[in-house]
């Protein structure tokens, strides 16, 4: 019998939620962001961070991902854009990575067959990979081996079976 788990990356959209909300009010609070429009808020799937300088916009970048990472956020889930004026004002954008895309895959696809026990075998099903082998220590094995590799997205392990 054959068995298997999948690779996926996603980000936990309650965790993201709950990481803008509690910038957002540690922005409101600090005195250091009174009277410079800093602002945080959701447009559609990005976030949206606004203030009338480029340091303060970063300031604020930074008491963002400061709260995405005390919720589990890896930064390395994030895709930020550099800062750019819009009227009075600077802004940054940042967009979620969910999904793993086929270059990353690939990237996985390869780490696996170059270093996996030779029983493994990997497959791109959309924006996730199935591993299966006959042999569960091999899967084990493989797990413990993509956890030790730096590729830029987080990778979570799911449907051991």
């Amino acid at each position: 019998m054959e068995s298997s788990f999948d690779i996926e990356s996603k980000v936990d959209p309650m965790e993201a939620e709950n990481a803008v909300n509690q910038a957002r009010k540690e922005v409101a609070q600090r005195y250091d962001f009174r009277n410079v429009g800093a602002d945080i808020s959701w447009q559609g799937e990005k976030v949206l961070i606004k203030a009338n300088s480029e340091e303060r916009v970063k300031a604020v970048l930074d008491v963002m991902q400061t709260k995405f990472i005390k919720r589990g956020i890896e930064l390395k889930m994030l895709e930020t854009g550099d800062p750019y004026p819009s009227g009075k004002e600077y802004r940054i954008e940042i967009v979620l990575k969910n999904g793993i895309s086929t270059e990353n895959a690939k990237k996985i696809q390869k780490v696996i067959r170059e270093q996996a026990p030779k029983t493994v075998k990997s497959q791109i099903q959309g924006e996730e990979l199935r591993v299966s082998s006959k042999s569960r220590d091999d899967l084990q094995n493989t797990i413990r081996l993509l956890k030790s590799e730096d590729f830029d997205i987080d990778l979570q392990f799911s449907n051991y079976r």
